[in-house]
């Protein structure tokens, strides 16, 4: 049910008791004074109306005080029906009002002294023991009750679900967010990994180079005190690009997968390392998180080969299928053994671990092929409906 509806009902309910009550109020003073205006009891009666009808008005009362307010509201009904028995039918909003505002065993036992008096005054206006005088009263009551009682436990079990809903939503929503901040922080450390970190791995090796030469080769420790300045650029570059929007630079300044591959290869060639790239099929337009994951694993597979396997060769090979695009690098370095592969370091770094991370996001594979003297074949398959 929409809440702006039930908070309706909520105001409605009162609103036709309320009304009730001072309807049943004047139709019970009328009779009275239609009868028996000429009494003497008959001026006690109309105050005595008046301050039910004037205690009736102040139900609105703050909380602590309204079980005095009812108490005072029921003892003056009360007196009022034992000398007027026509007053007997305001029972039923103060029923109501009980049954709203007490505890379920206190407003049972309540109305079961309501009802006593409602027939006592029946009994005494119709001037015999009428049997169904008698047995309504207490039928109505038995049945109202009930009802109203079965109503409120119904109305706790729903605010306790609700309750326990929103908790849950809430549990469940700091769940979701731990988890994407868990998963962000993967993201970026193997995006500082495969980028800055490697970076700054090949500029301390360039360095360390230069300074065995500097005496001996001064040329050639200056092209690699170049080659670590072209290096530091590079990342530069990239620490820039995280600020902005995480994508690899190559593919932000509006390079194709394949040109971004050509760059990295060239980079990545030189005395030590010749890369290679081969591109089967026509690749068409792919998500970019489908190119920034394979040029940050063609980034992250050629620094373990760079620094790990020996090798003289590596080749790149991009597939372009029907359903997936694959992504191949193999070298022919020293190998390893594959079931031996070790976890992040505790250094910080990621390496193949990290790749596998990567492919498993988007859906893909990865496979890897080596063994010791028989150099590496690292396989990454995306299918095209990632990202």
């Amino acid at each position: 049910m929409d809440p702006a509806h039930e908070r309706d009902d909520d105001r409605l309910l009162p609103v036709i008791v309320h009304s009730a009550f001072y309807v049943l109020l004047a139709a019970s003073l009328l009779r009275w004074l239609i009868r028996h205006s000429e009494t003497r009891s008959t001026p006690l009666i109309v105050a005595l109306a008046l301050i039910l009808a004037v205690l009736y008005a102040l139900s609105e009362l703050r909380q602590s005080h309204r079980l005095e307010w009812f108490a005072g509201l029921v003892m003056t009904w009360s007196v009022l029906v034992v000398l007027a028995p026509s007053f007997a039918w305001c029972a039923v909003p103060l029923v109501y009002t009980g049954l709203r505002i007490l505890s379920e065993r206190v407003a049972i036992i309540l109305v079961m002294v309501l009802t006593v008096l409602v027939v006592v005054s029946q009994v005494r206006i119709a001037g015999w023991l009428d049997p169904n005088l008698v047995l309504a009263p207490p039928a109505v009551a038995a049945v109202t009750t009930a009802l109203f009682v079965g109503m409120r436990r119904q109305a706790e079990r729903q605010r306790a679900l609700i309750d326990d809903l929103v908790r849950t939503r809430a549990e469940l929503a700091a769940t979701e967010r731990r988890e994407g901040t868990l998963a962000e922080r993967e993201r970026l450390a193997g995006e500082i990994h495969d980028t800055l970190a490697q970076g700054l791995s090949s500029q301390r090796m360039l360095l360390q180079a230069a300074d065995l030469v500097w005496d001996s080769d001064p040329g050639r420790a200056r092209t690699h005190l170049r080659a670590a300045a072209e290096i530091a650029e590079r990342d530069l570059t990239e620490a820039r690009r995280f600020v902005h929007d995480l994508a690899p630079a190559d593919l932000a300044a509006g390079g194709s997968l394949p040109a971004a591959l050509a760059a990295l290869a060239t980079r990545e060639s030189g005395d030590a390392l010749e890369v290679r790239l081969h591109i089967e099929g026509a690749p068409g337009p792919l998500p970019q998180r489908v190119e920034a994951t394979l040029l940050r694993i063609a980034q992250g597979a050629l620094a373990n080969v760079r620094e790990h396997a020996a090798a003289r060769t590596a080749t790149l090979t991009l597939t372009c299928l029907d359903d997936q695009i694959v992504l191949d690098i193999a070298d022919d370095g020293r190998g390893f053994d594959p079931d031996a592969l070790p976890g992040p370091r505790p250094d910080g770094g990621h390496g193949l671990p990290a790749i596998r991370a990567r492919v498993r996001q988007l859906g893909g594979t990865c496979t890897i092929e080596s063994a010791p003297g028989d150099g590496t074949v690292l396989s990454a398959a995306i299918p095209l409906a990632a990202g």
